[in-house]
């Protein structure tokens, strides 16, 4: 990355377009580099203990690296690679780069009525201004095409980069969309998944049986069930039976050869040795321990 940032002209016509580019930029901060570069004007440099109150909407994306984020309205947020900071006008904030790691961004200031509708409809809140998209490549480039542009200053180019910002801002709002819509499925497929192990718990059942049900394939459906439970599908499934086991372990009238035949165990040998390994106990020292407890 080459660092490049430019404050742009801005006309009568730009204005009454509805949206117009007042900057663009990207900076490369090195790690325990000096930030911000004091090379900026003297409205737009800040320091962190001071902060800053802009006049303007700026849309930042951090590439690379990680930081931290501040604002009148959002308490001290960490900041990591692939989020986009929302400045508002008027709201005073502050940001830095981590001392460790630095960070890369890349910027866009603007102004109109278009954007100042879009955060009164609330698409884009003051107590929300730091979402994280991840890294992506569409956004990324209308960054660096809004960027080139303003290196050229061609004539009409305040509305075609005015129109590539409204795209950017269309752009990561879809993603935010979208990842809201596949996180709420994916809870619910979570749900419906545990729902269906518990209720065939001394049945002959398993994960793939759940991934089958739920109409989802078996390598995806363990990989996100254990990124939302810490298990996968198989453990969670065997931690549900010696829960059980354990519950109906207090009962002597149950012999404990029948326990594991009900909760479909493959011999007896096999859900003792199981048992012992997850409790540190016996099937039968447990039922001991628990029966001389009471």
């Amino acid at each position: 990355m080459i660092n490049y940032y430019r404050y742009l002209p801005v006309s009568k016509e730009d204005e009454n377009w509805g949206l117009c580019v007042l900057n663009a930029g990207c900076t490369r901060v090195e790690a325990s580099g000096l930030y911000p570069v004091k090379s900026h004007p003297a409205h737009h440099y800040f320091n962190w203990n001071a902060g800053r109150v802009l006049n303007e909407y700026q849309i930042i994306y951090i590439t690379k690296g990680k930081g931290v984020f501040e604002s009148d309205s959002c308490t001290q947020t960490e900041i990591k690679a692939g989020t986009i900071i929302i400045l508002f006008p008027g709201e005073r904030h502050r940001y830095k780069p981590n001392t460790e790691t630095g960070w890369d961004e890349y910027w866009i200031g603007v102004k109109g009525d278009i954007i100042d509708n879009l955060a009164q409809k609330h698409f884009f809140k003051p107590d929300n201004p730091c979402l994280y998209i991840g890294f992506n490549e569409k956004t990324f480039d209308i960054f660096n095409c809004i960027i080139e542009k303003t290196k050229q200053e061609a004539p009409g180019y305040q509305p075609l980069i005015s129109g590539a910002a409204l795209h950017l801002l269309g752009s990561f709002h879809s993603i935010i969309k979208q990842n809201a819509v596949e996180s709420e499925d994916k809870e619910v497929i979570i749900n419906k998944a545990r729902l269906l192990f518990r209720s065939n718990i001394a049945e002959d059942f398993s994960p793939e049986i759940a991934a089958e049900q739920l109409q989802v394939g078996y390598s995806w459906f363990r990989k996100v069930f254990k990124t939302h439970t810490g298990l996968s599908p198989g453990q969670y499934y065997i931690q549900l039976k010696i829960e059980r086991a354990k519950s109906l372990l207090n009962d002597p009238g149950i012999p404990i050869k029948q326990i594991s035949c009900d909760l479909r165990f493959d011999s007896y040998f096999y859900f003792s040795k199981l048992f012992k390994k997850r409790t540190g106990l016996t099937p039968s020292d447990y039922r001991k321990r628990a029966l001389g407890a009471s």
